[in-house]
């Protein structure tokens, strides 16, 4: 009996020994410190405080678009709202980490696994933070984070002048660059593949279960973020679902990060046709068709346009007399004295806020909605424009001219596509033997405006009158530099960027010098207006409205019919086109979306945009401006008295007004998205010539 109690007691003790043992070695096992899965959480959790962070820098370097109207309160709300944004971004670019680490693998099977998931880990995610901090720096040229269309507007630009570019950029912002490295390296070291690394024995069925469960748990919720929620009905988040939580569309800016607005925007098609109403109705409202009554003789004067880089009201004195009580004079002196002698209006805007944007509107009576034009299929649509006008229909000589390569911006590749017959760019400036080549390059865009504008003097003395011919100007843009010589001549201003406005100013003047005295000027109307804006100070001016300021000026020798300032109408780049060929008494019919700015009516003035900001438009007619998301009117404006937007009156307002202001609007968006898609964005030549019997 006692040797069998004895065997018993030492048989339950063995047991129990075992039995500790056993959970002492699992405890140490499956500690949650050492579940793979706990290990992607704290790699993810990193990338989130890594793109915080970036909110915050994008926040100080642009804080002057905030100040005076973000509290602390709002502004963690709008960092609150920015994981939502954060996490597809992240989920998206982690992807294959998140795979690689919830596989069901024997981590010691296949050490090499790791250490390749460690090197993606960090590459991905340093360039999600790379994105990032260069659009603190890029974001106030544009008013928006940058989309997958950067890809296609800088697609013309050579190697050499992109690396220059960012070379540049990176020694102007070098804190930035050191930033970068240090967050590269925190990502190498502080990536876990696989818990605290302190025991190797995985090789159990219950680590196959863990990792199987958490893989399969992890899809639907990777999935179910990424969407923004589970249900049907919810639609997957987009860059627009920023609105929702920014009290100004700037404030977008905090809320959305790079990687995931480029993300939204792959392969996205911009133009999408909406049903607001019938052909009829739409046609009635508004017709981008215009049939010439064909009264009076075509008048064949020279047509030059000139377009500003950059050159937003804000800089100009003219238009300013009464900002800050009066002392304020602008950086453009010439171009102030030569608008007492011209026609301009006060409520002038762009169509865009991009170069790529500025040259369609003004050329070819293009809007730019929803992504710019040269970045879409629909850019190669046939289309028109006052040099295919002109040239084909008028026997116009026509060229177009910009000082930085060929391809620069596909602005050679528009020119042609809508009818130019010439183009002059840095090439041919440094195959002529008047002037000194490379020597006249910035040394990172293009040749400085002074020279640029004399060899376009020089070639418009060369051509067969009657010609139409556009520059666009290069020198009032980043890096914001002036010629050696003239450091120190030019007001510096608020901004780098006046002193580029005030040189380029002084280009024009010894430009229009130069032109005078050749004998086709007097038989020439010169048309002067800006690209977009950019670097807006003053409050008017840092408005949605104010955003697009830019002046419309025409100026014709002699002319005392085109001399004046309008403080009533409103017009907008697309209506250069048509004015143009009323002036000179066009008879051919041709597509223009723009209105011509003389003989309209002032009450029948009006101007719509794209507010990139908050993906929504912006429609300005009477004595209202309302912006509408595509579906609904969500705010108005009294604009001539409420500059700065301080009182949204939409449920104020008079209904019938609110009423025909969204008609009209819808009626505009329709027809474009409609031409733009079928592709009817001209006449054909048949036609014309019926119109012209």
């Amino acid at each position: 009996m006692k040797v069998s109690w004895r065997r018993k007691i030492l048989r339950l003790y063995s047991i129990k020994l075992r039995s500790f043992y056993y959970f002492c070695v699992m405890k140490r096992r499956f500690s949650l410190s050492n579940i793979p899965l706990v290990a992607v959480l704290w790699d993810l959790l990193v990338v989130y405080v890594a793109y915080t962070i970036c909110r915050g820098i994008f926040l100080s370097l642009n804080w002057s678009l905030y100040a005076g109207t973000l509290t602390w309160k709002h502004g963690l709300e709008l960092f609150g709202a920015g994981l939502l944004f954060d996490t597809p971004a992240i989920l998206y670019t982690n992807a294959i980490i998140l795979l690689m680490l919830l596989l069901p693998l024997h981590w010691k099977e296949r050490p090499g696994f790791y250490r390749v998931a460690r090197w993606i880990y960090t590459i991905v995610n340093s360039i999600a933070v790379y994105v990032n901090l260069m659009d603190c720096v890029y974001f106030p040229f544009t008013g928006k984070r940058t989309t997958a269309s950067v890809f296609a507007e800088f697609s013309n630009e050579s190697t050499g002048e992109m690396l220059k570019i960012f070379g540049g950029q990176f020694l102007s912002h070098w804190y930035l660059v050191l930033l970068a490295a240090l967050v590269t390296w925190l990502f190498w070291k502080l990536f876990r593949p696989r818990g605290d690394g302190k025991d190797g024995q995985f090789s159990i069925p219950r680590y196959y279960l863990i990792q199987t469960v958490s893989l399969l748990v992890a899809i639907p919720l990777c999935i179910a973020a990424i969407r923004g929620g589970f249900t049907k009905s919810t639609r997957p988040i987009t860059i627009s679902n920023a609105n929702q939580y920014v009290n100004r569309p700037a404030e977008t800016g905090i809320v959305l990060n790079t990687p995931f607005s480029i993300f939204r925007t792959l392969k996205k098609t911009p133009f999408v046709v909406p049903d607001y109403m019938s052909d009829e109705e739409a046609t009635s409202l508004y017709t981008p068709l215009h049939q010439p009554a064909g009264s009076g003789t075509f008048m064949p004067r020279n047509v030059v346009v000139l377009i500003l880089e950059s050159f937003s009201k804000q800089h100009i004195g003219f238009y300013n007399k009464t900002l800050r009580n009066g002392t304020y004079k602008g950086f453009t002196p010439f171009l102030d004295s030569l608008i007492t002698q011209s026609m301009t209006w006060q409520y002038s805007y762009a169509n865009g806020r991009k170069s790529i944007e500025g040259m369609p509107s003004v050329l070819s009576s293009l809007p730019n909605f929803v992504e710019p034009l040269f970045l879409t299929p629909a850019s190669l649509n046939s289309m028109s424009g006052l040099a295919r006008e002109l040239g084909e229909n008028k026997g116009y000589t026509t060229a177009f001219f910009h000082g930085a390569q060929n391809s620069s911006m596909g602005f050679h590749a528009f020119a042609r596509a809508t009818g130019f017959q010439q183009y002059y760019g840095r090439e041919e400036f440094n195959a002529d033997p008047n002037f000194h080549g490379n020597d006249d390059f910035d040394g990172t865009w293009a040749i400085w405006d002074e020279e640029f504008f004399q060899f376009y003097a020089q070639e418009m003395g060369k051509m067969q009158e009657p010609f139409m011919t556009a520059l666009f100007s290069a020198s009032s843009h980043d890096p914001f530099v002036v010629p050696e010589k003239y450091k120190g001549r030019f007001p510096q201003g608020e901004s780098p960027l006046q002193e580029c406005i005030a040189y380029t100013d002084y280009a024009l003047k010894r430009f229009f010098e130069a032109a005078s005295r050749q004998p086709w000027f007097n038989n020439t109307l010169f048309v002067i207006t800006a690209d977009h804006v950019s670097q807006q100070i003053d409050p008017f001016y840092c408005t949605t409205l104010g955003n697009y300021c830019v002046p419309i000026i025409l100026y014709a020798p002699g002319d005392p019919a085109l001399q004046g300032y309008d403080v009533e109408r409103i017009v907008e780049q697309i209506d250069i086109m048509p004015t143009v060929l009323t002036y000179l008494n066009y008879d051919q019919p041709y597509i223009a979306f723009g209105r011509d700015m003389l003989l309209t009516p002032a009450s029948d003035g009006l101007a719509l945009h794209w507010l990139p900001e908050s993906s929504s438009y912006e429609y300005v007619w009477g004595n209202y401006a309302l912006q509408f998301d595509g579906k609904e009117v969500t705010a108005a404006y009294k604009f001539r008295t409420d500059s700065t937007f301080t009182h949204n009156v939409l449920r104020t307002m008079p209904q019938d007004t609110l009423h025909l202001m969204t008609r009209q609007m819808q009626s505009f968006i329709q027809q474009y998205m409609q031409r733009m898609t079928t592709d009817q964005l001209t006449i054909p030549r048949q036609i014309k010539s019926k119109g012209k019997q």
